[in-house]
């Protein structure tokens, strides 16, 4: 194999795991603990140039709810959704996890640096610091009257999807469901057209991944900016609820948009299973999928790391090389990995990170 390249993410959940265990975040970060998906030696060890620290609000665990790992490794399912969290109980919750990633800056002691446009984190590639993009999946932390909205991009905040699948204010989003269509219930809610108008105006890309088509309908007719999924797969070939359809991807393509694959295994094998006892070998049909519709300046990856169960032949973060190793033997060249691993989300920051006043 080549050299590899440097890769930035499209999406992470490391901020659950310091979330999870505030005893231990130094040993998380700073050392590995031996569990998880990142951390900052082995990123720095596979080539880990930056991504996506996604800020989530974890719904309340019910003390009957199902075994989802067990319905999710035996198709069909339908999981059920999470009730709505309003703001007044998200926002402390959301405010900790900010800190969290501010906490991680500082510790680095100048190997991390959470970056609010995409010139810094080009300079942050051209350093060799790793570059942090703060972003909020769901957006259960803003109030409907988009206040809270202003202080947190006063914080960093440069990307939000406006809903995780469960409901907020905002809009609906997709249920875990396979096999299934995205076309799942109602779109944007009045707070959320007006969520849409407001991240233009401040220059916050918005995240598609989790909403339902109706929502993606109505971001597409608002919005100014171009529609971006950051952890999404091909629904051609794995038929999940939570994967785009060819004509949402055509919807993309033509906004000059950006898909980032998703590693999960739900959302990669055709027959919708969690096991990680797969190959490659779906992932690069999805792969290959999404640059045929996207075109080949419009796909990067949205691991998803900490956040969902991954291919046995990935694991974490130690599993970019021999995913560039992979890439290279489907015949993928210098050119089209370089876009691929960082060249086309910095280009994407480009056109999204941008302020378009109404």
């Amino acid at each position: 194999m080549s050299m590899p390249y440097p890769v930035f993410d499209g999406h992470n959940d490391f901020l659950l795991r310091l979330l999870r265990a505030p005893d231990k975040r130094a040993e998380v970060w700073l050392t590995g603990d031996g569990d998880g998906h990142l951390d900052l030696p082995r990123m720095r060890k596979a080539g880990f140039a930056g991504g996506f620290f996604a800020i989530y609000v974890p719904s309340p665990e019910a003390h009957d709810s199902p075994d989802f790992e067990a319905l999710m490794d035996a198709p069909p399912y339908d999981l059920p959704l999470p009730e709505l969290i309003g703001h007044e109980a998200a926002q402390p919750v959301a405010l900790a996890m900010a800190g969290h990633l501010m906490w991680m800056e500082r510790a680095a002691k100048g190997a991390f640096k959470i970056c609010r446009s995409a010139t810094e984190v080009r300079a942050c590639l051209a350093e060799g610091t790793i570059a942090a993009i703060m972003h909020m999946e769901g957006a259960e932390a803003i109030d409907p009257a988009l206040d809270a909205l202003h202080a947190f991009h006063a914080l960093g905040l440069r990307s939000i999807g406006p809903v995780w699948s469960r409901p907020t204010v905002f809009g609906h989003g997709v249920p875990f469901r396979f096999p299934g269509m995205p076309d799942t219930g109602p779109g944007l809610t009045e707070a959320g057209k007006r969520l849409v108008r407001e991240c233009n105006a401040l220059g916050i890309m918005l995240d598609l991944s989790h909403l339902n088509e109706s929502g993606f309908n109505d971001v597409a007719a608002l919005s100014t900016a171009p529609l971006v999924a950051t952890h999404s797969n091909a629904h051609a070939v794995t038929p999940s609820t939570r994967n785009l359809t060819d004509r949402q991807l055509a919807m993309i393509a033509e906004s000059d948009g950006m898909v980032g694959l998703n590693f999960a295994t739900v959302f990669l094998r055709p027959d919708g299973r969690k096991s990680n006892q797969m190959t490659l070998e779906p992932l690069l049909r999805h792969l290959d999928h999404l640059i045929s519709k996207l075109g080949e300046n419009r796909v990067g990856f949205g691991s998803d790391f900490d956040g969902a169960t991954t291919p046995r032949d990935i694991g974490g973060v130690e599993g970019l090389l021999p995913l560039q190793a992979a890439l290279e033997a489907h015949g993928i060249n210098g050119p089209l990995m370089r876009k691929l691993c960082h060249e086309n989300w910095l280009a994407a920051l480009d056109r999204s990170l941008v302020a378009r006043p109404g």
